[in-house]
Parts: structure tokens; sequence; C-alpha cells
């Protein structure tokens, strides 16, 4: 067989549900909803557009449960207050081609977005660049039912799955972070207590959607800042999953700290947490998916032959490209075109790609790779726009 095989080939969940390839569209915060936590029709097309390409599942993220803790003002919102028939047109049309389209219960926490939030994390902090209220312990019991509402909300509304977000800096990964954590009761200090929330969120969206509905959890290998959450740890973590009721397992890394460097924004080679995932395959049965540095084919090919994990997250690469799966398996296009940035400012590569996100959606991208200081102040135009709806739609919720 011919190493590619490998990348086309089916994979079954635990659930029963089955991927028709191993490549994915790994969660990003697309900032394409309207204000109001709704889908936009850019926001749509952009999902069939990566159906339409070729991959086994596109996860969006960062949809909120809770409007009051937010990551942006462009994020869904699925509650019960939410119009269900646009979630389901998106839930379609997302869905073709065979393709899987899952949601990513997202709440901020300590890093929900100022203007629209009093942002509350499992700790007070008063650090340069973040502030935040400390979640008390009634609020911390409700939370596993706020993620379980919306996967049940998903799944009524057409979805495929969820990946319950637990990477990144934002409220799961803050829990099991020592830098965020300072807790000293039953959700702080060793690393059974502080994976405790996660575990209990993934128990009730179980309980909430049944036991044929894939759940994903994305997991940091590393916070990749001193006294953040490190390797040892985060492989508890995984073997804690291991016996959970979990269908994949999705590692990342790195943290939307306030300073702290994306790792997205690294110009590393290739794949950046391999050597992790080499060590969590050895802790668990469970399908595992990488996310972060895939710029080739023969990469994706490699980390899913050598037998490291299961399917391969994209991102940029499938911003840039697309149709990236299906050039792949016709052996065209080995290696997106990746612009390069000199002197790009905190935040500015995300926008840029955010930006092309939307001529995506509204089938304008072209060859030209367009300005990155223009992506910016348009970035940042529309967040402006949508936080003045963010407050007049959801005036009862933000806090």
């Amino acid at each position: 067989m011919e190493q590619r095989g490998f990348l086309f080939e089916p994979l079954e969940l635990p659930c029963g549900v089955t991927l028709k390839n191993r490549i994915a569209k790994s969660a990003m915060s697309d900032s394409l909803g309207d204000g109001t936590g709704h889908p936009t029709a850019e926001q749509i097309r952009l999902y069939q557009r990566w159906a339409g390409g070729g991959l086994a599942v596109s996860i969006i993220g960062e949809v909120q449960g809770n409007a009051a803790y937010a990551e942006k003002p462009g994020n869904l919102v699925l509650n019960e207050t939410s119009d269900l028939d646009r979630f389901r047109e998106l839930a379609q049309e997302g869905g073709e081609n065979g393709a899987e389209l899952w949601l990513q219960l997202g709440h901020a926490g300590a890093l929900a977005y100022a203007p629209t939030s009093a942002p509350k994390g499992p700790s007070a902090l008063d650090l340069r660049g973040l502030r935040c209220g400390e979640l008390s312990i009634e609020e911390i019991h409700r939370l596993p039912f706020e993620f379980a509402r919306t996967a049940r909300l998903a799944r009524r509304a057409g979805f495929g799955g969820v990946q319950i977000h637990a990477a990144h800096g934002f409220l799961l990964s803050q829990f099991l972070s020592p830098l965020f954590n300072k807790r000293s009761d039953a959700y702080g200090g060793a690393i059974a207590n502080r994976m405790r929330l996660l575990l209990e969120a993934v128990d009730a969206t179980r309980a909430a959607v049944g036991p044929d509905f894939p759940i994903a959890v994305k997991l940091n290998s590393s916070d990749q800042l001193e006294g953040g959450l490190d390797e040892d740890d985060a492989l508890e973590v995984v073997a804690a999953l291991d016996r959970s009721s979990v269908d994949l397992i999705d590692m990342s890394g790195g943290t939307y700290f306030p300073g702290a460097k994306s790792a997205s924004d690294g110009a590393g080679p290739g794949p950046y947490f391999l050597k992790f995932a080499k060590r969590a395959r050895a802790m668990t049965t469970k399908p595992l998916m990488l996310t972060g540095g895939f710029k080739t084919r023969a990469q994706a090919e490699d980390a899913v032959a050598s037998g490291a994990i299961d399917i391969v997250g994209l991102a940029r690469a499938l911003v840039l490209e697309p149709s990236l799966p299906d050039l792949w398996k016709a052996d065209q296009k080995p290696e997106p075109a990746f612009p390069r940035f000199a002197s790009a400012p905190e935040g500015g590569i995300t926008a840029w790609y955010t930006m092309r996100l939307t001529e995506i959606g509204e089938d304008r991208e072209n060859e030209d790779l367009g300005d990155l200081q223009r992506a910016i102040r348009d970035y940042e135009a529309r967040d402006k726009a949508r936080t003045e709806v963010w407050l007049r739609h959801f005036a009862n919720d933000v806090v």
C-alpha cells in the first residue's frame, strides 16, 4: 500500500461513527457569527466549502453556551434562547459530501472578551493584561450542565458531534493550569483535582447526548509557559480521558495568556507536538488527533503512518486551500504557499487568517494574499461593530 493510503482510510470512533478519512479541520475562532450568536451566510458557505473539499470532519471553534463569557463577539451562542433553525441550516450545509460538522463547546473564563464580559476564572488574577474574578463553587457546579445543554441542542440541530475545549488557555484549560488555578478546594491543587471539572463536563455531556454521538476533547500538551500545565500532568489527563467516554483526544499546545507567543505563529518545519503525541499514544487506546504545524502532505502521511496519531488536524493550511484534502488525494499541491509576515504585531497573523476566512465564505479569495495592516484594521473594525450588536442583543446576559 502506498503511504498516502493511510490518510484516506476511514476511522471508526468508539461511539460507532465512522469518519471517511484522517483529515480534520481543527477548531478556529472564525469570528463569523452575526453578533447575536447566530450563523451568517458567509459562515455557512465557509463550512460548505470545507465539506466540499474532501475533509472528514470540520470543527467550529468557540461555540458558547453562555453569552457572558465569550471569546469574541463573532462567536456563536447556542442555548435555549437561540433560533435553532438557523443552526440547522449551518449543520446541513457544513455536513455535505460525507463530512462531519462538530461544534467546539467553548467558555473563555478569565480570557473572556472584556468589552462584553466581566471575566472570571478558577482564581482571581490581577496581572498586566489580565484581570479576572474568581468563579464561586456554585458557578463551577453549573458549568458541566452548560456544556451538556449546548451539546444536546447541537445534536437536535443536526450537528455530527461536539468537542469540549480544554486547551489554549480557555476555561477548562485554566482549571488544568497552575498559572490560572490557585484554588485550594476540590478543583485546585494536584492534577487529579485540576482535571475534575473537565471530567465532570465529559460525563454530563455524554449523559445529555447518549452513547452514539461523538464527543472529543481538545487538550494542551503543555501551556508552553513556566509554571503552567506541563507534559507530565497532561499525560495524566490523557490517562483519565482513556477511562472516560470520549471518542477522540485532540492534542495541541500553547495559551493565549497575555504576552505568550502563539504556537501557530511559529515557523517550525513540522508538527509542533508530535513527540508528546507519541508519549500519549502509550497512555491511551482512544483515537488521537494532533493539531499544530502540519504544512505538507508528507508530514501528515508520516504522522498517521507512524501510528502515533489517528487523524491530522489542519487549520491554516485549509484557510489557504479549502480543497486541500481532495488535492492531496489527487497528488496535487503537496504544500500550500504559507505567507510570511515581517514584524507582525501580537495577534496580527491571527487577524489576517480570520479575514481570509471571510473571503472564502464570500467566494472571493484569490492568489493575492492581501495586506496585513488592512486585515488588522478590518478585523478590529468588525469586532467593534459586532460588540455593539452583542451588547444590545445580550443586554440581560452580559455581566
